[in-house]
């Protein structure tokens, strides 16, 4: 994971501007405003997991203000819905299709057709006047919990705030057109819940729960004060979120595998490597032995699913490649040796356009973890060098983080892979290459239907774009203006036709 700029909006004494909450976590922690506050949580805030279990987010429900996204869940159409007039993309083919007409009924792609074919009774036709009508997008790194809110208030936001907080986010993000992520990260089985069951607005959600994480590795962000940890010490206050769970040994690491399968992780995710954002762990750290990663791996084939991990360098993806890991998340300091490997063991590759530009989060000059972020970022060019070189199985993610400006950059993101890649390879990508990562999690999968392709019996998650993304990718930076329908399940959340 990597965290982002924070919000201005103070939410504690202890953190009162903007520079303030970049000292706090931007900058490794290390300040005494940071260990106030630490001590703060511990002794004032309760210990009870604020965002893991269901009664939480069935408490927030209960608050629900006015005009919020209960309000905003469209009827299910009456009858079926046919587009006509449309070009289509399938998410599979560098071409568009003429001459044939989408018919919706219920949750599903019901056909393919050519428009000469009489009209099924009852139907409600949707004109589309020569637009492009394809799959919903796919995130393949997104954190639903963590996305926006900064980081001070969600350490310090009650469980309801929180809860709802996200929940304005999924449906933002649904209305950026992505209408399924996979979650890396972060306590959203409820919220998950909620939308599924029709009572917020957002994606469909490939949850992986906590990010299992060694002692000193990527996910331990305890303050030298905690340590050492004894049988009596409280939990880390990033294990009570359900954010991170700490874990040492194959005994520890198979135990936190199986709670968040247990909680409903359709896959795992194990920190492998060093951070650029985390305290005690440069980036060249290797973490978890290959023992612990088969502790994991283990678990999770129980179950028919599969590990991916945050790893960077060459020995972090390889010992956990040996460990049985089947995709790579980031791997920006691969090299050609590493690519081979995956290449040659059919491991995926999950890649972020990470640059050093208005998207990376702020980090102090000068500071280790500025130092870290460059050598990250100056390897961004060479891993998509080496994926199309080596033919990686690649898949598109963000990794966004506690920053709501970034969140509002999420098709900004996929049109920066025009920089690798051409249009239609990106668009490809965002749907149905995605859609290929998470069938790997079998029958762990939380939707039995297809998702990233335009095909019968695939589900109705449909875009409907002013224009043609295949020849202009930066079409999906601006959904507001591109994005004419935005359709989930069947159900139109959004219709600009006029």
């Amino acid at each position: 994971m990597k965290e982002h700029a924070m919000s201005q909006e103070p939410t504690t004494a202890l953190v009162n501007d903007e520079a303030g909450a970049a000292r706090l976590f931007g900058c490794m922690c290390q300040t005494s405003a940071f260990a106030r506050l630490n001590e703060h949580l511990h002794t004032t805030l309760s210990r009870r997991a604020f965002l893991g279990g269901g009664a939480a987010l069935m408490v927030g429900a209960l608050v629900l203000p006015p005009k919020s996204a209960l309000a905003r869940i469209p009827e299910a159409p009456k009858g079926p819905v046919v587009f006509t007039g449309v070009q289509v993309f399938d998410g599979k083919s560098g071409t568009l299709r003429r001459g044939v007409r989408v018919v919706v009924e219920g949750k599903l792609i019901k056909a393919i057709e050519p428009e000469t074919n009489p009209l099924p009774e009852g139907a409600v036709v949707i004109a589309g006047g020569g637009r492009t009508l394809m799959p919903g997008l796919i995130d393949a790194h997104w954190h639903a919990m963590m996305a926006s809110l900064p980081m001070v208030a969600l350490m310090t936001g009650t469980e309801g705030y929180i809860n709802l907080k996200a929940a304005e986010e999924a449906e933002r993000t649904l209305m950026r057109g992505f209408t399924t992520v996979r979650d890396l990260a972060g306590p959203v089985f409820s919220l998950k819940r909620a939308i599924d069951e029709g009572g917020f607005a957002g994606p469909r959600i490939w949850p992986s729960g906590a990010m299992i994480s060694q002692t000193s590795g990527h996910g331990d962000y305890r303050m030298p004060y905690e340590l050492p940890a004894g049988n009596l010490t409280p939990p880390p206050r990033s294990d009570v979120l359900g954010a991170t769970a700490l874990a040492d040994g194959v005994s520890e690491v198979l135990k936190r595998a199986r709670e968040q399968l247990m909680l409903g992780a359709s896959q795992l995710k194990l920190a492998a490597g060093g951070g650029v954002s985390s305290n005690y762990d440069p980036l060249d750290v290797a973490q978890f032995t290959e023992a612990e990663f088969r502790a994991a791996v283990d678990a999770a084939e129980n179950w028919g699913t599969y590990v991916t991990v945050h790893a960077y360098t060459p020995r972090a993806i390889q010992t956990a490649i040996r460990g049985g890991v089947r995709c790579i998340d980031h791997g920006q300091l691969m090299d050609e040796a590493t690519a081979r490997i995956m290449a040659e063991k059919g491991i995926w590759f999950s890649g972020q356009p990470f640059l050093d530009d208005e998207d990376a989060n702020p980090q102090p000059a000068g500071s280790p973890n500025r130092a870290k972020q460059l050598q990250m970022t100056q390897g961004t060019d060479n891993a998509y060098k080496l994926a199309k070189q080596y033919k990686l199985k690649t898949a598109w993610g963000t990794d966004t983080l506690v920053d709501a400006k970034l969140a509002t950059r999420q098709g900004a993101q996929l049109a920066k892979m025009k920089r690798w890649y051409t249009p239609t390879e990106v668009m490809v990508m965002a749907t149905s290459t995605n859609a290929e990562l998470l069938a790997m999690s079998g029958l762990r999968s939380p939707y039995p239907a297809k998702v990233g392709v335009v095909e019968a019996g695939a589900y109705a998650d449909l875009l409907l774009v002013e224009g043609n993304p295949l020849e202009n990718i930066d079409l999906v930076a601006d959904a507001e203006r591109n994005f004419k329908i935005i359709m989930k399940d069947g159900r139109i959340f959004k219709n600009t036709l006029g």
